[in-house]
């Protein structure tokens, strides 16, 4: 548990600018206080001491606005950066080096039971307010973009942005722990650029059209005229 912690700890180094010291790190982080309450909510839950472990998860969730079952599963380096309103459900498991930023959900569907909480790997980015709802795997070095709602499995290397979750990056060149949340593509964008451009050439076909049209109009009058004075 204490190299896990270590590691928690050296994940806030690595990822956040602002962390200048392992005493303000200790003293200010409310996403590494709720992962230090959940690793003994998380041993006692183990050890059948289901509600010792509910009251700390309780007592954490008051105290850094973070709620965390006992009964998920969380790897090392994990950094929870802000962290108020991230909800992560019973069944849920998170791999090492995770990163997830306020207001994200890993999240149950309906009233099943059995695995009903996302399995998310190593390197995953969840950004700010996404929601990550079902029994279903996120794969490695995935990005979620900020509001997005995950609804079906992730393939490793992948982007997912919009409502419902779309993949529009997959197998991307960069691999690793991509913390540049705000450089995700916008397919909404890209759809409007498409359209745009289609209804540009349709206007160019139609002026296209109507001047030949016009000429064919002054052709046949010209002729028209010729014939009445040859008449």
């Amino acid at each position: 548990m204490l190299k896990t912690i270590k590691a928690d700890i050296q994940a806030v180094f690595q990822r956040d600018p602002a962390a200048r010291s392992y005493l303000e790190v200790f003293l200010c982080y409310p996403g590494l206080h709720a992962l230090l309450f959940h690793r003994i909510a998380n041993w006692l839950h183990r050890h059948h001491l289901k509600l010792v472990a509910r009251v700390i998860s309780h007592i954490s969730r008051f105290l850094t606005g973070i709620e965390i079952h006992p009964g998920a599963k969380i790897g090392s380096g994990v950094f929870i950066d802000h962290g108020m309103g991230v909800v992560i459900g019973e069944t849920a498991e998170v791999g090492n080096n995770v990163t997830i930023y306020q207001g994200a959900t890993l999240g149950g569907t309906g009233k099943e039971r059995g695995k009903r909480h996302p399995t998310i790997s190593d390197n995953v980015v969840i950004s700010a307010g996404a929601k990550v709802l079902g029994g279903f795997e996120v794969g490695e070095n995935a990005k979620i973009g900020a509001g997005a709602v995950v609804l079906k499995p992730v393939p490793p290397n992948s982007t997912v942005v919009g409502v419902p979750g779309r993949i529009v990056v997959s197998n991307g060149q960069r691999v690793g722990i991509d913390l540049n949340h705000d450089k995700i593509p916008d397919p909404e964008e890209t759809m409007m650029r498409c359209l745009l451009k289609s209804i540009n050439h349709l206007e160019n076909k139609i002026a296209s059209l109507e001047e030949e049209l016009a000429a064919l109009k002054t052709e046949k009058s010209g002729a028209v005229h010729y014939d009445k004075e040859v008449g």
